[in-house]
């Protein structure tokens, strides 16, 4: 990449996990009704459906984060939560009037593993009562080092859960330290081995560059650890610093933060290296070894994105359980109530607990067709004029100046991202993005895209 691209391209702009983004959707969106027709509509075309959980409690403040977390030490707060989320999942359990099919089930944060052994275990067995599962199902969770124990792992594995990711950001001291992110190399190692022994079949490590004051030796730190470990994926995210969103990231300053070429040197040498251990770049900032469904389902055009990142399985339905939580039904998006007070006050009466979210026209349906291409086959085409509108050809028009600096290719109804063009998808994603030019957001709202 040329110092003069990514100071042509490096803007603020949205990460694609959904179109409309965000910031766009209308408050208070679909209602209860008009979002559960929805959700029946699709479960009825696909028949399955993957579910997220978002489990809110952290015991410590990591600063350098942006999810929706609690901190707190009072673990009194686990089962009365965890009770308000399986009021939520029987919800939905009667409005689809059967016992849902799952192929996926995750658990994020804040912290899973906040919870205890037996609440997690407690919280699994009232989704999967009233739940029947796929034969190619897949359970993961979100694990932190620190509060990982042995126990953890094993309840979660007899649960049935195959996959775990390690939040481990960076192994250097310095920047834990910075971040305020209390774990060891040694915790990591634990957590890596004990899950190995215990059969899980993936495991994921979420790294990050471009966190304050990480040089190039703290990449080299990371393979070095990395060649031992030898996960199967690797997501190897930009830091995104938003603080107007997350105020906890000005905890440091600034100025240690890498930017532009800088930082896009800490990809470029971790990519480096982790190719020459075999592993292959999937869209962008994820890695996997050729024995992983991930990389499989790339090769082969199947793989697919959500608001978990990139997924071997096309779901359409995906249900969201949990304070802040997201759900997907392909023709529209819900968030609930993002603080934990009034979440469980509706859930008590008997009401999802919606906020905000979109309902997309055909038109945004096709752009949302076309991006999801481009982030994960790096191409798209528009032969059938089925998958034509307006706002296809808007975008192609503005993607005249970036075929011209080699970083795409159009030829006939086809769009080609070229290697160049890599570092550059959410760019390449934004041209057709109309709601961005309508209103012209980005910087204050977005992070930048390398």
């Amino acid at each position: 990449m040329t110092k003069s691209l990514l100071a042509k391209y490096n803007i603020a702009a949205p990460r694609y996990t959904s179109y409309p983004t965000v910031p766009n959707w209308q408050i208070p969106g679909p209602g209860q009704e008009e979002w559960l027709l929805e959700v029946k509509k699709t479960y009825q075309e696909q028949g399955i459906i993957n579910l997220y959980i978002h489990l809110p409690y952290c015991e410590q403040l990591c600063t350098y984060c942006g999810c929706n977390k609690r901190i707190t030490k009072n673990h009194a707060v686990e089962r009365p939560y965890i009770e308000s989320v399986l009021k939520e999942w029987a919800m939905y359990v009667a409005a689809l009037g059967e016992k849902s099919v799952i192929r996926e089930l995750h658990l994020g944060g804040g912290t899973p593993t906040f919870f205890s052994p037996e609440n997690l275990s407690f919280l699994v067995e009232g989704i999967l009562h009233q739940a029947k599962l796929a034969p190619d199902h897949s359970f993961s969770f979100e694990a932190h080092p620190n509060s990982t124990t042995y126990e953890h792992l094993r309840t979660l594995r007899s649960s049935g859960f195959n996959r775990i990711s390690i939040g481990v950001q960076d192994f250097g001291q310095d920047i834990m330290l910075l971040i305020n992110r209390k774990q060891t190399t040694a915790e990591i190692y634990r957590v890596v081995e004990q899950s190995r022994e215990l059969g899980y079949e993936s495991i994921n490590f979420d790294l990050i560059f471009g966190l304050p004051r990480q040089k190039i030796d703290h990449i080299l730190t990371n393979i070095e650890h990395l060649q031992k470990l030898r996960p199967e994926r690797i997501a190897f995210y930009s830091y995104a610093h938003v603080p107007w969103k997350s105020p906890s990231q000005r905890a440091y300053d600034e100025t240690d933060l890498p930017r532009g070429d800088q930082k896009r040197e800490l990809y470029e040498t971790g990519k480096r290296f982790l190719e020459e251990m075999g592993y292959e770049e999937i869209g962008f900032d994820h890695f996997a070894l050729p024995q992983d469904e991930l990389l499989i389902a790339s090769k082969a055009k199947r793989l697919h994105r959500n608001f978990m990142g990139y997924t071997p399985h096309d779901t359409r339905l995906n249900l969201a359980l949990g304070v802040s939580a997201i759900g997907d039904s392909w023709g529209a998006y819900v968030q609930n109530e993002k603080k934990i007070e009034p979440y469980r006050e509706r859930v008590e009466n008997g009401e999802l607990p919606l906020i905000k979210g979109y309902l997309l026209t055909k038109d945004e349906q096709i752009i949302r067709r076309h991006i999801l291409n481009i982030m994960c086959k790096e191409s798209t085409c528009w032969l059938n004029p089925e998958v034509q509108c307006a706002d296809l050809f808007a975008g192609l028009e503005r993607l005249k100046e970036m075929e011209a600096d080699g970083l795409l290719q159009i030829d006939g109804h086809c769009l080609k991202v070229l290697p160049a063009g890599r570092p550059f998808l959410r760019n390449i994603c934004l041209a057709f993005d109309q709601h961005y030019w309508k209103h012209e957001v980005g910087a204050g709202r977005f992070s930048e895209v390398v």
